[in-house]
């Protein structure tokens, strides 16, 4: 049985195929979008990844299942990865995107939710996706917006097949600074206040950092009219994992782009991890964008369309382990 629902829903719009599918990840069932350009032979392809609060899988905030921890969307959001998507669609290159764990269509819970649980599902997602016969498993990219650079990092430095890193307004050094820096700068300019989520996880940041540095499993947090159990876990590996220290294992052609207005992880998050890039023998582009915040919201088509040709310039193809050459091979046979 193939790793995807059998009941997808397929749409044809222009030159692009998209289906709405659901995959496993562990014990639980994912809800995910593939996007997949019309070409003949197999397509190069990239895991779109987002970041950490809870999104949905086009990018934007998870609305449709954490309705009260947002404010009303005003009409004119779009999700960075829907627009990333779409962009390297135009490029030949088909996305896969996925509501995370506990938000959208997903099953789980996102408060109780790990790093490393994360990581594990963006490689269910890859591992789903190389049972596609449409895709090229030799030519594949992995993507993450903000914290989710920590996930993909990881990811593609245990599989070799991955062969282009793209990074959306990372953070470079530990979790812990990143929070505490975006908080004064969120204190500063009131970016992203009007959410309550995002209200309350500043309004007790250092209760949070604390209780996580002790180890403690979870903290009551009061999001608008709702008491939430937050758990610690991924916040304390994040303070011990920072994406610096995993950029110097990374050997692979990376692409950055980080807005200057960016309340969340400052751009000289980006600076760092191109210089520590560089050290490790990588030639990465960092792509910089005036006036623009961590979401790339106000990014205009051009400068997506800028970061989604770059990377798709890097999807290069790599030498394929056993495992993976033998599913090619049936998909060939198939």
């Amino acid at each position: 049985m193939r790793p995807w629902d059998q009941t997808t829903r397929i749409t044809i719009e222009r030159v692009t195929r998209v289906e709405e599918l659901r995959f496993r990840a562990g014990a639980l069932t994912f809800a995910a979008t593939l996007t997949l350009p019309e070409a003949d032979g197999r397509r190069p392809w990239a895991l779109l990844v987002g970041s950490w609060l809870p999104r949905d899988r086009d990018g934007g905030w998870d609305r449709s299942r954490h309705a009260g921890w947002f404010a009303p969307a005003d009409g004119a959001e779009h999700g960075i990865l829907a627009r990333l998507a779409g962009a390297l669609a135009e490029r030949g290159v088909a996305t896969l995107r996925y509501d995370p764990r506990g938000c959208g269509e997903s099953d789980g819970s996102w408060e109780a939710t790990d790093l490393f649980t994360r990581i594990d599902d963006a490689r269910d997602a890859i591992g789903a996706m190389r049972s596609r016969p449409e895709l090229d498993l030799r030519r594949c990219a992995i993507v993450g917006h903000g914290e989710g650079a920590g996930v993909v990092i990881s990811a593609a430095i245990a599989d070799p097949a991955i062969g282009a890193v793209g990074l959306i307004g990372p953070s470079a050094r530990s979790l812990r600074d990143m929070l505490r820096r975006g908080v004064a700068q969120r204190a500063r300019t009131g970016t992203d206040h009007e959410h309550p989520i995002v209200e309350a996880i500043d309004r007790s940041a250092e209760e949070l950092i604390e209780r996580a540095e002790r180890r403690e499993p979870s903290m009551p947090l009061r999001i608008g009219e709702e008491d939430l159990t937050l758990g610690l876990a991924a916040w304390e590996q994040g303070f011990h994992t920072p994406v610096l220290a995993l950029a110097t294992m990374l050997h692979r052609n990376v692409v950055i782009a980080h807005g200057s207005a960016d309340a969340w992880a400052h751009p000289d998050e980006s600076h760092l991890l191109e210089a520590v890039l560089r050290e490790s023998g990588n030639d990465p582009l960092l792509q910089e964008l005036d006036g623009v915040g961590h979401d790339l919201a106000a990014a205009d088509d051009p400068a997506v369309a800028e970061f989604a040709g770059a990377l798709a310039e890097r999807i290069e193809p790599r030498e394929l382990p056993p495992v993976l050459v033998a599913i090619e091979q049936m998909g060939l046979d198939g």
